[in-house]
């Protein structure tokens, strides 16, 4: 909005020459939306607090996690405000792929609103049934995937890491693929959200990773340099990136342990997706699986530890997701985020280490 208004200022006043720079308005979006969601967040909290929206915690889980429960919840809400905001004013909204972005963005979100409020009113973990959940997340994600597909210039074909010249044509097939992205990786988000700030800094770190995969992607040049596959406008979505990284910190300042609010399925669900449909349109779709180690391992523990269960009735870990795992065998709450974020800075090193590794 701010872009459409102001840079055709630049015929007379040439200081607004600079929003046609995608890394300019990036850096005002990052400023915008961090402001706004440390701003917000104080009110945020209150409010939550006075609505008595507080967090119920799965009797299942472990028992040093009773005393958060109450704690605010539904804190994605205000990383979904920030991000929107700043992306509607300095992204160029002629741009299909912000559109769908954000689209993809709040359709997941609204999901997870809907799962974080059927459990405030039942006043038990019990949200949406998984499988509705489940079926609601690919409604959304086959929707994002048929618009992707006729975006023009938009291709089928994907991106194999470590193989420059390899890029296999889906077809058809492209719209359950990358409706497996945007599922799985919405999903692998929420599994992580299970300690305070855990899901967030991983977020952050992937979010930041596929804003460069956005932007060169989209620089014919840089694209050529690197050898990745050229999209044209997929750049305009470091906007978004950038962003989604502020609005994550502004989060984490209340989120940080301990925790003043949680996100909910509201935030996890949304971001996870959002990850998804940015390495779709970057075209580096499989390397989100190397970007968000974390969030995949934490995914497997889960697909793991329910399959031996089933098969032998006994577990691998002592919980999963792996993080109650570590927490069980006597590691400190904030230990494991750290070393969390720690890997998922090295995971995100590797994924961008694949544009030369080839």
């Amino acid at each position: 909005m701010l872009y459409a208004l102001l840079y055709p200022l630049h015929t007379a006043y040439s200081g607004f020459n600079v929003f046609r720079y995608i890394t300019f308005r990036t850096l005002i979006a990052w400023l915008l939306s961090l402001t706004v969601s440390l701003v917000l967040g104080p009110w945020l909290i209150t409010r939550l607090t006075s609505l008595k929206v507080g967090q119920v915690i799965r009797p299942e889980g472990p028992a040093g996690h009773s005393t958060k429960a109450g704690t605010p919840t539904m804190g994605g809400a205000l990383i979904l405000f920030s991000l929107t905001l700043a992306t509607l004013l300095l992204a160029d909204l002629t741009n299909p792929y912000v559109w769908l972005a954000l689209g993809t963005t709040l359709g997941f979100g609204f999901i997870g609103f809907v799962d974080d409020y059927r459990k405030l009113r039942r006043r038990n973990s019990a949200g949406l049934i998984g499988r509705y959940k489940l079926l609601w997340q690919f409604v959304v994600a086959i929707l994002a995937a048929v618009a992707l597909m006729r975006i023009p210039g938009f291709t089928s074909a994907i991106t194999i890491p470590f193989f420059k010249d390899l890029h296999p044509d889906l077809g058809l097939f492209y719209i359950p693929f990358a409706a497996l992205v945007m599922v799985g990786a919405s999903n692998a988000v929420n599994l992580t959200d299970g300690l305070d700030g855990l899901a967030i800094g991983p977020v952050m770190v992937t979010a930041l990773t596929y804003g460069f995969f956005a932007y060169a992607s989209g620089h014919i040049k840089f694209a050529e340099y690197l050898q990745v596959p050229y999209v044209a406008g997929a750049a305009e979505l470091a906007v978004f990136c950038g962003a989604l990284v502020a609005a994550g910190m502004g989060f984490l300042w209340f989120n940080a342990y301990p925790a003043q609010m949680f996100m909910g399925d509201v935030g996890s669900l949304a971001l996870g997706a959002a990850l998804g449909i940015v390495a779709l349109v970057s075209k580096q779709e499989l390397v989100l699986a190397v970007a968000g180690g974390v969030f995949v391992v934490e995914a497997i523990s889960v697909i793991f530890q329910v399959t031996s269960y089933k098969l032998t009735h006994k577990r691998i870990f002592r919980m999963a997701p792996i993080h109650h795992h570590f927490e069980l065998k006597g590691w400190p709450e904030p230990q494991i985020i750290v070393r969390f974020w720690i890997m998922s800075v090295i995971c995100a090193v590797a994924a961008l280490s694949t544009l030369k590794l080839r």
